[in-house]
């Protein structure tokens, strides 16, 4: 899976947990951004690619990782290209500790179980090596700090941590405002991170049954230049209930 062994999707939750409190940061547009991270590091791999505001298959070859293999078969039985807020604002329940359970199997996160309000079980997550997080957080802080561009991989992981609200968590207070702003600048470095993490905003803002003014193949162009009205954007996650970290212990 290209030059590092943790793919994207891990990376932003890394990021996103809070070291204090083992919960994550931003869950409800966390569970967004996994998605969308799902398809940069897709097309990191060479399998996926943008076509307009479109994602299209292209190599339908397994990564060998179940969990991105899943959503790559998902989207190859699409047949059509999909449409990046399509697929992001679609059912992702569970996403977020699917990859919580696998950084514990890999010994990266450890689980601490407890309750809330004394009755209800819950579990929360601690970084159990702080050094990996560390490591993704100083290639975001290098980005920032020099103004060389980035890779593709860490201008794709700061598109989707400005998209899913990380700015505040990362670089809080009125001293981390230059910073959060050149977070956000760095959105224009990748395509595809781009291309997603402006997926992952619409989906926040309402706005997926809306198509982004982007530069499409012209086969694609409305022969009558008449935009389709509006409609709510269906398939947004559904959030639990319970707190953003908390699950039922197991039967």
């Amino acid at each position: 899976m290209g030059r590092s062994r943790r793919t994207l999707p891990e990376e932003l939750l890394l990021l996103a947990l809070d070291p204090a409190t083992g919960t994550t940061a931003q869950p409800q547009s966390l569970d967004l951004g996994l998605a969308g991270a799902q398809l940069v590091e897709l097309a990191l791999a060479g399998r996926i690619a943008p076509d307009g505001d479109r994602i299209a298959v292209v190599v339908p070859r397994p990564t060998g990782d179940p969990t991105l293999d899943c959503a790559l078969e998902l989207l190859r039985r699409r047949g059509a290209p999909v449409r990046a807020v399509h697929w992001i604002g679609g059912p992702r329940l569970g996403l977020r500790q699917t990859y919580l359970s696998h950084l514990e199997r890999c010994g990266m996160v450890a689980a601490v179980p407890g309750q809330m309000c004394g009755v209800l079980p819950t579990t929360r997550y601690q970084a159990t090596d702080t050094a990996i997080s560390r490591e993704i957080r100083a290639r975001l802080d290098s980005a920032i700090r020099t103004g060389v561009p980035p890779d593709p991989r860490t201008a794709a992981l700061a598109a989707l941590a400005h998209a899913v609200g990380l700015g505040k968590h990362l670089y809080p207070g009125n001293e981390g405002r230059s910073s959060r702003s050149r977070l956000r600048d760095l959105i224009r470095h990748d395509p595809m991170g781009g291309l997603v993490a402006h997926a992952v905003m619409d989906v926040q803002n309402g706005a997926a049954a809306q198509p982004r003014r982007s530069p499409a193949p012209a086969g694609r162009q409305a022969a009558t230049g008449v935009r389709a009205p509006a409609e709510p954007a269906r398939g947004v996650p559904m959030q639990p209930h319970r707190g953003s970290m908390a699950r039922l212990a197991a039967h």
